[in-house]
């Protein structure tokens, strides 16, 4: 017989505000799905998944990622004053990333997700080699940046085909694939390095390369290299068996930073570095904030190095592999 499965859609939100409370909160929440499972289990409430296996309420799934990521920062860029997205992307910047994943699945509409990523960005102002409008300013400043990234997110996973349709009162089986959208909260690691004089790739970071921490600059904090994000996305499951699922994803993480890359603001007077660092390190950070390949009108700082208008951003496209736990053959 056909069975029919995944009836009771439940909406499932989470907001958190503090990293050891989103975790206490995951936690609990995994906790509460698992004794769901478990207590259903107990009183033989099955479902049926096909001919072959019982579903459990709650499934669970591990697996993996293979990513590809890109960002959006102050530097490199299309023609023109620079746009939004899409419109400011350097494709040829793409790097390729990873990531491991597990998540709670409850009847198949709500789910919550812990995942690790790994991967790396990069940007460079000379990918506008040949440009003759304004966006030659940006060629001319001649900034380039890598950072590898680590993260750690908590997200929830809300799928409308089962949310919204009861599937237990309907003639038809319910699909195997399933349109999602997802959101949820981000803890990151990034270290933004440029190639210095002898190109060696050097943390840019320490050497305060807009003046931040300086006493001159009292609205220019130092940046802190672990920071929150608020990963955004869609995505596609298909259920390629009882024991493996399919992804296809992207995700968008939305930061508080603009520092990416280290440019946000304007250039400093390049006498400040001798009056907080070493006559090397000095030497070195004047050398890594002021690149241009012309001289700039303004030698005693305040020219435009970058834009603090809006936050730098990174996003990732992936393809997931995962393996399903929590159904029983019968």
């Amino acid at each position: 017989m056909k069975a029919k499965f995944r009836k009771y859609p439940i909406l499932l939100s989470i907001t958190t505000q503090k990293r050891a409370l989103v975790m206490k909160k995951i936690s609990f929440l995994f906790c509460l799905l698992t004794f769901a499972g478990l207590s259903q289990k107990a009183q033989g409430q099955y479902y049926f998944y096909n001919d072959n296996y019982y579903d459990n309420p709650v499934t669970f799934e591990l697996g993996g990622s293979l990513s590809i990521m890109n960002c959006l920062t102050d530097i490199g860029g299309k023609k023109g004053i620079g746009g939004k997205f899409i419109k400011d992307l350097n494709m040829g910047q793409t790097n390729v990333g990873g990531s491991v994943f597990m998540s709670a699945n409850f009847k198949y509409a709500v789910g919550v997700r812990l995942e690790a990523t790994f991967g790396r960005l990069s940007g460079n102002d000379n990918v506008l080699a040949g440009i003759t409008d304004i966006a030659k300013e940006r060629y001319n400043r001649n900034l380039h940046f890598r950072t590898n990234i680590t993260e750690i997110a908590a997200i929830a996973e809300f799928h409308p085909f089962f949310i919204f349709i009861d599937w237990a009162n309907r003639d038809v089986e319910p699909p195997r694939w399933s349109p999602y959208l997802m959101a949820g909260v981000g803890f990151f690691s990034f270290n933004p390095q440029a190639q210095g004089p002898n190109g060696t790739w050097i943390d840019l970071q320490p050497l305060s390369t807009e003046g931040q921490g300086f006493n001159e600059y009292p609205d220019r904090d130092v940046y802190k290299l672990k920071q929150l994000n608020i990963p955004l996305g869609l995505g596609v499951k298909y259920e390629l068996s009882q024991a493996f699922t399919l992804r296809g994803e992207f995700v968008y993480r939305k930061l508080f930073t603009d520092y990416l890359d280290d440019v946000s603001t304007t250039y400093i007077n390049p006498d400040l570095f001798n009056q907080y660092f070493s006559p090397d390190k000095a030497a070195l950070a004047a050398y890594m904030a002021d690149r241009q390949i012309e001289s700039r009108t303004n030698p005693n700082g305040g020219s435009k190095r970058g834009s603090p208008s809006q936050n730098d951003a990174y996003f990732s496209f992936n393809i997931k592999l995962g393996i399903t736990l929590g159904r029983e053959r019968y």
